[in-house]
């Protein structure tokens, strides 16, 4: 087995993951997750390994749906994109009732979600959430409000961090935990619309609510101008700090529910929630120049953040084997 295979190998036997089959299909959406998400990659290296497939069959799946939506270089009509979305869905609720999948190139990733989803009671309606905010894609330009775009964030980024609950484990109230979950996956999908602002306009979307852009004098055709112009403008700067201290009040709500997760999970979110939170930073220090290019957190700064959090990991990780998992933990 090639060295590089190995880590992978030894998580899935780890997480008691067996058969040729299913290993197969965990393997591909770990691929998928290590080429595109790399940030949360990194933030996941610091979970335990038996926590971590489960993530990449999450993210996988999720990339996957994302891909129909927007793959890069494709002429695809809306309407073939959103069959294409129906058929997915399809194979996900024939996998959910145990009928084995058809054959395309989706199964694998439905076949390690389903079976995800199996080992930690997640229910079918998320993935349905999920979906239905990515067929929202296919149709839908803009955002009247924030309550209009948080409906779309519930469904493509706030399911998100209610699937991770159980994955990462809690250590205290469902009731409090999930609110909190929900938000730091719509703090992380804010963030991520106002680095790819740019290129978001490119295909024809604004992930921004219309009437806070208004309210400073910012339209999508003045957003339009600035991208083709390779230029800014005052008045967008100022749109976009409100903006930011607005996904900064959502982090606010996000954070203390670090604390309600299992002790050995803390380090992982604890380091997701800087590395994006990093991106703000990023994108103050740009002077919200961000319409024509893609603002990151420097690779060295990045390191700096996760090296600590890794002795950290390591610790708790080691307090679980003394002590044994407390009581009302996850996986």
């Amino acid at each position: 087995m090639p060295a590089r295979h190995r880590p992978a190998q030894r998580e899935l036997d780890a997480a008691g993951i067996t058969g040729a089959g299913l290993r197969s299909a965990y393997l591909r959406c770990r691929a998928l997750h290590g080429s595109h998400g790399r940030t949360y990659f990194l933030a996941t290296r610091l979970l335990r390994p038996a926590q971590r497939p489960a993530v990449h069959a999450l993210y996988g799946f999720a990339r996957w749906a994302d891909e129909i939506v927007d793959a890069p270089g494709d002429d695809r009509s809306a309407a073939v994109r959103r069959n294409q979305l129906d058929a997915l869905e399809a194979t996900l609720d024939s996998a959910f009732r145990g009928t084995s999948p058809n054959p395309s190139a989706a199964a694998p990733l439905v076949m390690a979600v389903v079976d995800t989803s199996r080992r930690l009671g997640l229910e079918q309606r998320l993935f349905t959430a999920f979906l239905a905010s990515m067929r929202m894609d296919t149709y839908r330009r803009d955002y009247p409000d924030y309550d209009s775009l948080y409906r779309y964030m519930y469904g493509s980024a706030g399911v998100i961090g209610l699937q991770m609950l159980p994955v990462l484990g809690i250590a205290g109230a469902q009731q409090e935990a999930a609110p909190a979950a929900e938000a730091m996956g719509v703090a992380f999908q804010l963030t991520n619309f106002l680095r790819d602002i740019g290129e978001d306009l490119d295909r024809g979307r604004v992930y921004l609510p219309a009437d806070e852009l208004g309210a400073f004098g910012v339209t999508r055709d003045l957003l339009v101008w600035c991208r083709r112009q390779n230029r800014t403008d005052a008045r967008v700067r100022r749109a976009l700090a409100h903006l930011v201290a607005r996904t900064r009040a959502v982090y606010r709500r996000a954070t203390p529910g670090i604390g309600l997760l299992m002790p050995a999970s803390r380090p992982c979110v604890r380091t997701a929630h800087r590395l994006y939170a990093g991106i703000l930073d990023q994108i103050e220090r740009s002077d919200y120049d961000v319409l024509h290019r893609r603002v990151v957190v420097p690779a060295g700064e990045r390191l700096a953040i996760a090296a600590p959090a890794l002795g950290l990991a390591y610790a708790a990780r080691t307090r679980d084997l003394v002590t044994g998992p407390s009581p009302g933990r996850g996986a």
